[in-house]
This record gives structure tokens, C-alpha cells and sequence, in this order.
């Protein structure tokens, strides 16, 4: 059986994952959720700095398997939701910068995939939906805690209520998407900004990453401490102090 899962290293920094069961629009069965799950786990003791999440064929991700589900016993679909909210949550848990490149359609536990990442660039003129309600049931990997913190809970309760997908176009007024591209050109937006960040400190990434998602579920005091703690480790680093050599001498820094 192929893998589900493609892994490419366009340069020791930069990961991509590719969901690769296009003839099911990539949909989350057991087998291609594990392989996420494992490849996810092994990045933070990689050299990456950034990870790239697309796919492979027309469509995103259709979100959990259906065909899969329906043969499921109660245990086991509860077990493959876990299973899908263990893969957002590590995603989230990343102490790297993490893209989504939305190719095509994205529903269901795909936008899910798509909220637990730090930024989104989607191809232009594709749809996004959360659909559970579609089916009598409610999004359950992450997307009714994330969707609202980053769209807002009225808009959020109405993409969730209709379980309609709006356009990526719609998406990007909204701040679900950070920008949309032709669908030709999404692959060199979205390098090119990973190689940005693959230029960047790794533990300044984490800092600043550990910074912003914690201080958001907290006071804007205690955010504003949280911040200071970190500069704390960040003036004393290596890394700063490479980064003000560079300065001085005119020329790019080499982080460790």
C-alpha cells in the first residue's frame, strides 16, 4: 500500500508534508492521520525551522473519511477523533513556524489541519467549510475553540451553524487566510516566504511563537510579562548576539 504521506526536504530547513490519497480528496482515514502524527512528532528534533502542509490532487482535504467512519464502532470513531485532535494539537505544539498551502477544497477536520498551523496562504477561488453540521455533528478537532479566536465567534458560529464553505477569497476578508494566490503560483508564495523564516533564529521563532499563543489566552499584564521573561533568554543568546555582529559587519547572520 503507498503512503499516504509524501515528505519533501527542498532544503534542510524546510519540511513539506503532502497528503497524498487525492483519489479521496485526501481524506483523513486512520493510516494517513498516524503518518501525520509521526512525521509531526519527529520535527522538533529536525533541522527544520519551518513545515509546509499541502496535498497532493484537486482537493485539500475532504476532513475525517466517512467511508472509513461509517464502518467504525462507537469506540472507534471516538478513537479516531482523539486521534485527529492529538495530530492539531501537535501541530500547534510545533516550536517552529508552521504553513498551511491550501491547494484545493479544504472541509471539515482539513480546515482543522489548516487552523492548528501559524499561517495560511490558499489558492484562489477554492472553498472552506467546516460541514459537521451537514451530518449532525459539530467540528471536533480544535475548529470550535480556533475558528472563533481567529474569525470571531459570530462569523465562526455561522460558517459552523450552515455548515456552507465560503471561498477563499471570502476567507481572506475574514482573516482566516492570510492571502490567496492563483493556484499556479501558490507553491512559490508559499516557498518563498518559507525561506524567509528559514534564514531566522529557530529559538527566537520559539520564543516569539510561545509568546504570542500563550499571552493570548491570558490578560494583557500577564501577556506583557510573559513577553518580558522571554527577552530575558533572548538578549543573553547566542543568537542575538550573532544577529548584532551581523548588523555591525553588514551582512546576513548565521543563526545556530
Amino acid at each position: 500500500m503507498p503512503d499516504h504521506l509524501i515528505l519533501d526536504w527542498p532544503t534542510e530547513r524546510i519540511c513539506i508534508l503532502r497528503l497524498n490519497r487525492p483519489e479521496a480528496y485526501n481524506a483523513l482515514n486512520r493510516k494517513l492521520t498516524e503518518e501525520l502524527r509521526s512525521a509531526v512528532a519527529d520535527l522538533p528534533s529536525s533541522d527544520a525551522r519551518v513545515m509546509i502542509l499541502t496535498a497532493e490532487g484537486k482537493g485539500f482535504c475532504a476532513g475525517a473519511d466517512l467511508k472509513e467512519r461509517k464502518l467504525m464502532s462507537d469506540d472507534e470513531k471516538y478513537a479516531h477523533n482523539r486521534a485527529l485532535n492529538a495530530l492539531a494539537d501537535g501541530i500547534a505544539a510545533l516550536p517552529i513556524c508552521t504553513v498551511v498551502a491550501l491547494n484545493g477544497t479544504a472541509m471539515g477536520g482539513g480546515v482543522e489541519m489548516s487552523l492548528a498551523c501559524d499561517i495560511r496562504f490558499a489558492a484562489a477561488g477554492i472553498g472552506l467549510g467546516l460541514t459537521e453540521a451537514r451530518i449532525g455533528a459539530i467540528p471536533g478537532a480544535g475548529g470550535t475553540q480556533r475558528l472563533p479566536r481567529l474569525i470571531g465567534t459570530a462569523r465562526a458560529l455561522e460558517m459552523m451553524y450552515s455548515g456552507e464553505p465560503i471561498s477563499s477569497e471570502q476567507a481572506e476578508r475574514w482573516g482566516l487566510v492570510n492571502a490567496t494566490v492563483p493556484a499556479d503560483r501558490l507553491m512559490d508564495h508559499t516557498m518563498a516566504f518559507a525561506e524567509v523564516v528559514a534564514r531566522r533564529s529557530r529559538r527566537t521563532a520559539r520564543h516569539l511563537k510561545t509568546a504570542v499563543y500563550t499571552g493570548l489566552e491570558r490578560d494583557l499584564a500577564a501577556g506583557l510579562e510573559i513577553e518580558r521573561q522571554a527577552i530575558v533568554e533572548v538578549l543573553a543568546s547566542d543568537d542575538y548576539k550573532e544577529g548584532l555582529a551581523a548588523f555591525a559587519e553588514r551582512r546576513e547572520p548565521e543563526f545556530g
